[in-house]
């Protein structure tokens, strides 16, 4: 479904950012981070490339890899774009004792705390009252973070909360460039993940599916994301034509089998090359796979699932693209139709002279990555989630007293040095296991800023995205195959991988 820009600009949370802290935008990247543009509906046609090699796993189907999965946890990206706060006043950052081991009061202020919501001190009466703690995901978040709030709206089941762990990445990024190689999607593919519809989903038609770019040592072209970003997106990847219309999804692919087997029976008497017999025999088991597995429409439609709508209504994924983005994309994703997927989420360049417009952002952001993890945890479906953005910001302490800005202080511009990362996992299991009581890799130097020299990816974003799919490798206890799927990796081996893994392993390690 589409909506014109004046609709879109009148639903609160989605009017761009129009403020003199930039130039006038002109690139795509610059647009998106201040919300004037969203992403474009778009075909993705198959090249002969892709059309070659297997597509995914019957006798024939197995041959071909049709409906086969990698066997991985779903994997998911949120990307930020234009540079959001995460550190301080949504994740909790410290010094090199962890999240815990706190810096002083003007330390967070630069962070955009007042000295009066320092994180040592009680939250103050008159601010929101918390519902959950602020360690409830295992991650610390500050007792008053919009972002923490935004999960918990979405993410309401305590039980789920004790089933969810975290680990918080303090690294420098640059501030409105597109040289910000985030995106570790292409990275985790190498590492196994697969769908058994498509790959890898983006949101944005991008290379990398979002708006940060994915490391050129890890772009595998065949494999680049498929564009969803809403349930049209979702339910037009599969078209099983009036068969199914005709026919029940089983007696549709019993004709397709039977169309297959007649072919086979041709192909037998043709001469023709391999590679030829190849393609048509692999896709009429593609097609009888589809037929069979998706002919129901309900199945791949986040408007048909009850569960989805229990968190998402579908007034909301009418109304709201950060929700109907996410709601698409986890349905995917987390039903593993999809290995891994971005959702990019625009304006978040929010340094407005305000601390409101930041704080409404922010409570969105927390919506969609509470979704996600409610949706698994109603699935009992393990789920792993990554939140980044290009660049950061930092405060002056000028405080915004409007009900929205929460007296906190006024985003002032931005600042790379105040930026950070973070992973969430649920597992129904139980809570994930951590190698670092800290629940952080890296720290903060009591000026408020990343402390540069802590860790390899401290100051180096392409080492960043490495270190995100070492920690996906970690989690299903596949570490010894990191520099096979990462050959050019810059990680080192050893006790250097050790120091930045922060997970340890809730899956057997794959065959």
């Amino acid at each position: 479904m589409s909506y014109s820009r004046r609709f879109r600009e009148s639903l609160p949370g989605e009017r761009p950012l129009r403020h003199p802290g930039h130039k006038r935008p002109k690139t795509r990247r610059e647009f998106l981070a201040q919300g004037f543009m969203t992403g474009a509906a778009m075909v993705m046609v198959p090249t002969l490339a892709s059309m070659l090699k297997p597509t995914r796993a019957n006798a024939q189907a197995a041959l071909c890899g049709v409906g086969a999965t990698a066997n991985r946890i779903p994997f998911l990206c949120f990307d930020l774009a234009g540079g959001a706060n995460i550190a301080g006043s949504n994740v909790m950052v410290g010094g090199p004792g962890g999240q815990l081991d706190f810096l002083p009061p003007d330390g967070y202020t630069k962070l955009g705390l007042p000295t009066t919501l320092a994180p040592s001190l009680p939250l103050p009466a008159n601010l929101r009252t918390p519902l959950a703690p602020p360690d409830a995901l295992g991650l610390f978040f500050h007792h008053d973070s919009a972002m923490f709030a935004g999960i918990i709206s979405k993410f309401s089941d305590p039980l789920g909360w004790a089933k969810t762990n975290g680990v918080v990445f303090c690294s420098r990024s640059e501030n409105d460039t597109s040289n910000n190689p985030h995106n570790p999607m292409y990275g985790i593919n190498k590492a196994g993940a697969d769908g058994a519809l498509v790959t890898l989903i983006g949101s944005e038609p991008s290379e990398s599916g979002g708006n940060s770019l994915a490391p050129m040592s890890m772009i595998d072209p065949t494999e680049r994301p498929v564009k969803v970003d809403s349930p049209a997106d979702v339910t037009g990847l599969v078209d099983t034509g009036r068969l199914v219309q005709l026919l029940s999804p089983q007696d549709a692919a019993s004709v397709m089998t039977a169309v297959q087997m007649i072919s086979e029976a041709k192909l037998q008497k043709m001469n023709e090359d391999l590679i030829v017999e190849q393609l048509v025999r692999c896709g009429y088991a593609e097609s009888s796979y589809l037929v069979s597995t998706f002919g129901n429409p309900a199945l791949l439609d986040p408007l048909q699932d009850p569960e989805l709508l229990s968190i998402i209504s579908a007034s909301e994924i009418n109304s709201s693209s950060k929700l109907r983005k996410v709601a698409s994309a986890m349905k995917m994703v987390v039903n593993g139709f999809a290995g891994a997927g971005t959702v990019e989420g625009g304006g978040y360049d929010y340094h407005d002279g305000t601390r409101a417009t930041g704080e409404v952002r922010d409570f969105e952001a927390g919506q969609q990555i509470g979704a996600a993890l409610m949706y698994a945890h109603l699935k009992q479906q393990q789920l792993i989630l990554y939140v980044f953005s290009d660049g950061a910001l930092d405060s002056d302490n000028t405080l915004d007293n409007s009900t929205a800005g929460r007296g906190k202080g006024n985003w002032r511009g931005d600042n790379q040095s105040t930026a950070a990362v973070f992973m969430l996992v649920y597992d129904p299991a139980g809570r994930p296991p951590l190698t670092k009581p800290g629940r952080q890799i890296g720290y903060y130097r009591p000026s408020g800023d990343v402390e540069t020299n802590a860790s390899r990816v401290s100051n180096n974003v392409n080492l960043l995205a490495e270190a995100i799919v070492l920690n996906f490798m970690a989690l299903h206890n596949d570490v010894g195959r990191f520099a096979t799927a990462l050959p050019m990796q810059g990680l080192g081996s050893g006790a250097q991988l050790d120091a930045l893994i922060g997970f340890q392993p809730i899956r057997p390690t794959p065959p």
